[in-house]
């Protein structure tokens, strides 16, 4: 092996170079062009404040540069820059040793660049005569090893050990980002310290990428990927933006999230350095945290949550990766009793460590693992721990454990406060009750009863899938008796509240197998697919919502009500559904349902057109005489009676019926009192209405209905009678002109009707049709009452007409 050398010292006042050095020794095969980059990588400048002319123990306190760096044509350079004893005008120079490294070619011994800080080889003057001697065949190390005393250093840079190794791992990439880390120490021995900790603590390949040089003054302008710096100049590397470690100062608060670098720190803090090599000795990614945290707890290093659950996490997945002793050593140390600061990611990461372990380790092994997750389970409320199976308590670890846990499961289990309890505490509970053997029979009806109800309450909150619906899943499947128990609630709560039952099932699949009945919850189990294939015709999901119950309305009439709860959970059934579904079953059964209140919502929920409204309240009013009353009952009554209206002969004083079911039906739907008056107005407006519902109607001087009246007067069926039917003519001006001393309401309209309605059609006909009404009206009226039927359609001064029509009525 050859090693060309360098020498460059700095240049003195008056020399004729007027740079800041000179080379005065290199040897073969260093290029001019090699010359030109290592010329800055070796340069020099004083602190602050050092003397101009020092002392001898000045001297040799100046800071010296280390430096290991890449050159471009891939071949290094490590070398050191120390200040050196001047003459005349310059009292200190420095002077660079270095040596180049051909690409390729390792340092000898296959030594790390590091490891040559001390080496006795440099040398602070350049050879007499500028002679180098021979190429060198070796560079010796220091005179102690380069880990030596690296463990007490390491503990006093505590503080800053985590955020240090994470940045100088990140330095070591292949392309890091960002400018150099900058390390501030009041001495450049510990920079080289800190290089030192790397080269034990990185992987090889990563050491020999982190360029570095130990002092400089201008961090912000090198290519170097570590560079140290004095306290000074630390305020001028962060306006730099780069990565700051001002290790002389006070320990900073704010820890690193790389767990690696943590875990790493933890190793050196307990003076166990060897264990980074024994790490890298395990498969996976040299800089995650499991390995390394893996043989930290196998050799006692005390961790954090985060990187024990990084080990258990690490070997869960890679069991085959650790010999028995390891294994036994890391159950040992995640197990410890004295550690009070775990974590439910933790506890998840060591739940899969013991499944991952179960069946491949004896239970001894494993049974610490166990009865630490079932007390985490039982006692620290974590409900997505994996727990392990019911023969790793066999034996007296079991009865042990179960001696001391069963009383607390059973005394939360028994607690009134079910209904506030998560669902997967609950689940969590009863899991644990059977994994450990204790009985809790006698108070399964009352624990199932208070969770039926909370998995649709939790369920509801979710989108999806809920976070119980494993856990609750595993349980149905290990306990016969809680799901025979909970799938019984859950179907007596159907009837109740069919649709949230519906709801969850799609969301969590249930087992209905077995001999249970079950009905309702197979009704919500059948109704998506039913409302998938049938769409929107809601009697044929009903029919087959009902198939799938297995019983008849009529043997149980709770069926009826999950079916109609159903389909049509957030509407009333159209008058044509509702008339189906009383056809369907037995008003006994609708009563027993209690589904006849929806018939009454879609009979008073109908719109004011639809045809069979009437019908269907006349027959609800038939078939459910006691249980409708109130405002309900009134309006249906008020349907009925428009069913006689138009198609009967109702009682007298119909008109005043009206009025009072109105009343008694308040707040009244719109649609049924629209329907309402326009049946009593259409029958006031009919050639053969009783006069003495007539006057009733005119007396009562109700605006809202003497409104209904003028829209219907108006309406194009009566204006097409009044043009082709003189005796209709003559009945409405008899009518309309018999109350002149009706209320305000009626004598408007009357007017107005008069003027705006009749008018036109008795001008619209013939000559012999206006005599056939002015003959009707006094023949059934009076003479007088024809003379202002003669006077009116001569008169176009309304106001005039209905003094005189007033004044002949009185006379006659």
């Amino acid at each position: 092996m050859s090693l060309a050398q360098v020498h460059y010292i700095s240049t003195a006042p008056g020399d004729a170079e007027k740079t800041a050095g000179r080379f005065t020794a290199v040897g073969p095969g260093v290029s001019q062009a090699l010359l030109a980059e290592i010329e800055p990588l070796v340069g020099y400048a004083l602190p602050d404040g050092a003397s101009h002319r020092p002392a001898d123990a000045e001297l040799r306190s100046l800071p010296q540069a280390f430096t290991y760096a890449a050159l471009s044509d891939g071949s290094r350079l490590v070398g050191r820059t120390a200040p050196a004893r001047g003459e005349g005008p310059a009292p200190v120079r420095f002077h660079a040793h270095a040596v180049h490294i051909p690409s390729g070619v390792p340092l000898p011994g296959d030594r790390l660049p590091v490891e040559a800080w001390r080496s006795p080889h440099w040398v602070s003057v350049t050879p007499v005569g500028g002679t180098l001697p021979d190429p060198l065949g070796a560079l010796p190390p220091g005179p102690a090893p380069v880990r030596e005393g690296l463990d007490d250093f390491a503990v006093s840079r505590g503080p800053w050990l985590a955020a240090v190794l994470a940045d100088l791992r990140r330095a070591s990439e292949e392309a890091p980002a960002g400018g150099p880390v900058v390390l501030v120490e009041r001495q450049n021995a510990d920079v080289a310290r800190w290089l030192g900790l790397a080269a034990v603590t990185l992987p090889r390949e990563s050491v020999e990428r982190l360029t570095f040089t130990t002092y400089t003054r201008r961090p912000g302008s090198s290519a170097l990927r570590v560079v140290g710096a004095l306290p000074e100049d630390a305020a001028a590397a962060r306006e730099a933006g780069l990565r700051v470690h001002v290790c002389a100062d006070r320990p900073p608060v704010d820890g690193t999230p790389d767990m690696w670098a943590r875990t790493a720190a933890r190793v050196w803090r307990s003076r166990a350095p060897e264990l980074f090599q024994e790490a890298r000795e395990l498969p996976g990614d040299p800089f995650a945290a499991g390995p390394l945290a893996v043989i930290a707890l196998c050799n006692g290093v005390a961790l954090g949550p985060e990187e024990r659950a990084a080990a258990a996490g690490w070997a869960a997945e890679r069991p085959y990766a650790l010999d028995a002793e390891r294994i036994g050593r890391l159950v040992e140390a995640l197990a410890s009793p004295g550690i009070d600061d775990r974590t439910g990611s933790e506890f998840d990461a060591v739940g899969r460590l013991f499944g991952a372990l179960d069946g491949r380790c004896p239970a001894s092994v494993t049974a610490p693992l166990a009865a630490m997750l079932v007390t985490e389970a039982v006692r620290g409320g974590n409900g997505s721990l994996e727990l392990p199976r019911r023969d790793a308590f066999v034996g007296p670890d079991g009865e042990a454990i179960a001696g001391v846990l069963g009383p607390e499961i059973l005394t939360e289990l028994e607690s009134g406060a079910g209904g506030a309890r998560p669902v997967a505490r609950t689940v969590q509970l009863l899991r644990v009750a059977r994994l450990l053997g204790v009985n809790g029979t006698e108070l399964l009806p009352g624990v199932v009863d208070r969770l039926a109800p909370a998995l649709l309450a939790e369920a509801s909150e979710e989108a999806g899938p809920p976070a119980f619906a494993p856990a609750l899943l595993e349980l149905l499947d290990e306990q016969f008796d809680v799901r025979t128990a909970l799938l019984g609630a859950l179907d007596r709560i159907a009837p109740e509240a069919p649709g949230a039952v519906a709801r969850f099932l799609e969301r969590v699949a249930l087992p209905f197998t077995g001999t249970q009945a079950l009905p309702h919850l197979r009704m919500c189990a059948e109704v998506p697919g039913a409302m998938t294939t049938l769409g929107r015709d809601r009697t044929a999901v009903w029919h087959r919502v009902l198939r799938a119950a297995g019983l008849s309305p009529f043997a149980e009439p709770l069926v009826l009500r999950t079916a109609v709860g159903l389909v049509w959970e957030d509407r009333a059934p159209t008058v044509e559904e509702a008339r189906m579904l009383l056809e369907a079953a037995t008003s006994d059964a609708h009563r027993a349902a209690g589904t006849w209140a929806r018939l009454v919502d879609a009979a008073l929920g109908a719109p004011a057109d639809t045809e069979d409204a009437t019908a269907l309240a006349h027959d609800l009013l038939q078939a459910f005489p006691q249980e409708i009353g109130g405002r309900e009952r009134a309006a249906l009554q008020l349907l009925d009676l428009c069913r006689d209206l138009r198609t009967g002969a109702p009682e007298p004083g119909w008109a005043e019926q009206v009025r009072t079911l109105r009343d008694r039906a308040e707040p009244l739907e719109p649609a049924v009192q629209e329907r309402a008056f326009t049946a009593l107005v259409e029958r006031l407006l009919a050639p053969d209405r009783p006069g003495a519902e007539l006057y009733d109607f005119v007396r009562s001087d109700d605006a809202e209905l003497i409104a209904a009246y003028d829209r219907a007067a108006r309406s194009e069926p009566t204006r097409a009678r009044l043009r082709t039917h003189p005796a209709y003519a003559a009945d409405c001006f008899t009518h309309w002109t018999a109350h002149p001393h009706a209320g305000a309401a009626w004598t408007t309209t009357a007017a107005a009707l008069l003027d705006e309605v009749l008018r036109p059609a008795v001008r619209a006909m013939t000559a012999e049709a206006v005599a056939e009404v002015e003959e009707t009206v006094g023949r059934t009226g009076s003479s007088g009452r024809a003379v202002a039927f003669r006077d009116w359609n001569r008169s176009s001064a309304l106001g005039r007409l209905g003094r005189r029509i007033a004044g002949r009525v009185r006379r006659g």
